[in-house]
């Protein structure tokens, strides 16, 4: 009887978990590369700590059309219902524009491992301006783009289990030279132009 009791106690405890994760196997730290990009992804939170990818000029080739994110089935992300009737874009940390030379590299940016929680008016504003920005700097030099997020004290986490980043990162490597440009963003509307979230950072 004791035993019966046991398992069915497991049973209940694993139905109440998303996708029959069990809470403690949820990873504070997972690092994946593919051809894209590389990412420390924390299962926890359900969002990515730290994402690296190349901006290297490449070709327009493809379009996104009708691309939509997707979950991976070894990792535990955020997934359509963190992003539902809320503020929060599904932001990508390396774009989409970006990696538009192949149907392959692009649908590979659609990758929930790939998406932050970012408000809507910095996703598409600042930030968007700061990418195309990137764009036309790796005409000149391939840049080694870090992008990191940061959860102050006090940061929200939404009922569906997603963790809502305060602020948002951009260290950008200029290859030919090895000089860095920083930019720091609150997660939040801009109040200024990306110009001005330049910051000094030690490299």
């Amino acid at each position: 009887m004791k035993l019966f009791k046991i398992l069915l106690l497991s049973f209940i405890l694993w139905g109440c978990e998303p996708d029959g994760i069990v809470a403690q196997d949820l990873r504070q730290e997972v690092i994946i590369e593919n051809e894209v990009f590389k990412v420390w992804y924390n299962e926890v939170k359900e969002q990515p700590v730290k994402l690296i990818y190349t901006s290297t000029n490449r070709p327009k080739n493809v379009d996104r059309g009708s691309m939509n994110f997707y979950n991976e089935a070894d990792y535990h992300t955020s997934d359509n219902a963190d992003y539902y009737a809320n503020v929060w874009d599904k932001g990508h940390l390396a774009p989409a524009a970006t990696f538009s030379d192949s149907k392959e590299n692009l649908k590979q940016t659609f990758s929930f491992l790939n998406c932050a929680l970012q408000d809507q008016y910095l996703n598409r504003g600042e930030w968007r301006l700061l990418e195309e920005q990137e764009r036309k700097w790796d005409d000149d030099s391939n840049l080694t783009i870090t992008v990191e997020l940061v959860w102050d004290e006090g940061y929200e986490i939404l009922p569906t289990g997603g963790h809502i980043p305060t602020d948002m990162i951009k260290h950008i490597k200029f290859d030919k030279d090895n000089s860095w440009r920083c930019f720091e963003f609150e997660n939040a509307k801009p109040t200024k132009g990306w110009e001005e979230h330049e910051i000094t950072h030690s490299h």
